[in-house]
């Protein structure tokens, strides 16, 4: 899919006040964490995008990992319902934004929940993560939505795999048939067709990478999986993560991509 915009939302002052890491780290650097913000949003224009950005919003500390709140596809947007309480609010100016670019949208209700992190698009199919944010009553509404958009739509559980909150935490689809995957993830059976890179445990942040318009953005500071995908001609950009790794974010949870 050739990508041509990407929305994005300012770390708002108050970043550090999101939802606890699971990896620790210590608190976000704001000035650090607008810098990398900023590098995030040149590499996309220089792979072609048009950045379209939401003002911060200290009401919801976590809402600049926009990704969590739609799902966009060339047949229609599917605002979703995040799966964390404080994080409810944040889809409401995804949605007044949207309204100006999509002709068709529909919207995940109560009680199902979905986090955009949980939705892996490749190749015209969706595969979707049942999480701890993203339940099954959301999958079912998904679903419905994206078969109307004529998409189809595999889950695939990961709660029992405590290492990811979504499902793109482990697993990122980058083309040509070529999946990047994060250690001892279940997805060897699901995935069966396709070829699948896995990174070592130490650099298993990196296994969130985003793949546009054919060039990789990867988070830098992870020189084997980069050595990997450069030796296999794939075309990569680094930016640096450390700030929003704190706060568990990846680099796919900083844009909606369209």
């Amino acid at each position: 899919m050739q990508f041509t915009r990407a929305i994005v939302r300012v770390p708002s002052e108050n970043f550090s006040t999101g939802i606890a890491s699971a990896i620790g780290g210590g608190n976000p650097d704001l000035a650090l964490a607008l810098a990398q913000h900023a590098q995030y949003c040149a590499a996309l224009r220089s792979c072609g995008l048009r950045i379209l950005s939401l003002a911060a919003d200290v009401q919801h500390p976590d809402s600049t990992f926009i990704e969590d709140t739609a799902i966009l596809t060339p047949r229609g947007a599917i605002v979703t319902r995040p799966g964390a309480m404080s994080r409810l609010g944040e889809a409401a100016a995804t949605l007044a934004k949207l309204r100006d670019l999509f002709a068709t949208i529909r919207q995940i209700s109560s009680p199902g929940t979905v986090d955009g992190g949980d939705v892996c698009e490749v190749e015209g199919e969706f595969l979707v993560g049942l999480s701890e944010r993203t339940n099954a009553e959301g999958i079912r509404q998904l679903t419905e939505y994206l078969s109307e958009f004529e998409y189809a739509t595999r889950v695939i559980d990961i709660r029992e795999c405590k290492t990811l909150l979504h499902l793109k935490s482990g697993l990122s689809y980058i083309g040509r048939g070529v999946f990047v995957v994060g250690p001892e993830t279940p997805f060897a059976q699901a995935l069966a067709r396709y070829e699948l890179i896995t990174v070592t445990a130490e650099e298993s942040y990196a296994a969130n990478c985003v793949c546009v318009n054919e060039q990789i953005l990867l988070a830098a500071g992870f020189p084997r999986i980069a050595a990997t995908l450069t030796e296999l001609n794939f075309r990569l950009l680094t930016i640096p993560m450390s700030e929003f790794r704190k706060m568990d974010g990846g680099l796919s949870c900083l844009s909606l991509r369209f």
